[in-house]
């Protein structure tokens, strides 16, 4: 039998930004719907990348495309608290980078729920069906390597 990983706590996370729950974020049992979870994960992501840069990571040579997700969930959240997002990096790679993001509601120490997310950078000056895997560029390194954490 596998050990499960421990519960993440606050302490796991280096970057740190809220969001703004809304009542269309709740699905018809009352708690925060599974696709959300993954836009959270994905906004964590991208606005530190966003902000880390100062560029749009968008209209760079190379663009860091999700090549995996997942999520642990561990207790229900949802609309009307805000949601603190932690980020972290627990690998940097050539041309790829392993994020997990933890998600807390309320005062409590352990995440209510971890995602874990692979962006792979790729060739972005053809556009989508021709984009080879190619190395991420040196700004986005730069921005992820503080998050790193062993």
């Amino acid at each position: 039998m596998t050990e499960r990983a421990p519960r993440p706590t606050r302490a796991d996370y280096v970057a740190w930004r809220t969001a703004t729950t809304r009542w269309r974020d709740d699905d018809a049992y009352g708690h925060l719907n599974n696709a959300t979870y993954y836009e959270l994960f994905d906004t964590a992501v991208n606005a530190h990348l966003f902000e880390a840069t100062g560029t749009n990571v968008r209209l760079l040579p190379q663009i860091g495309v999700v090549a995996e997700t997942s999520c642990r969930y561990f207790r229900e959240i949802g609309f009307p608290e805000p949601i603190e997002m932690g980020l972290v990096v627990d690998k940097v790679g050539t041309s790829s980078i392993v994020y997990r993001i933890g998600l807390f509601q309320g005062d409590g120490e352990e995440a209510a729920a971890e995602g874990r997310f692979v962006h792979v950078y790729v060739d972005n000056e053809q556009g989508a069906g021709n984009r080879p895997v190619v190395p991420m560029p040196d700004v986005i390194r730069a921005a992820v390597e503080p998050l790193l954490r062993s």
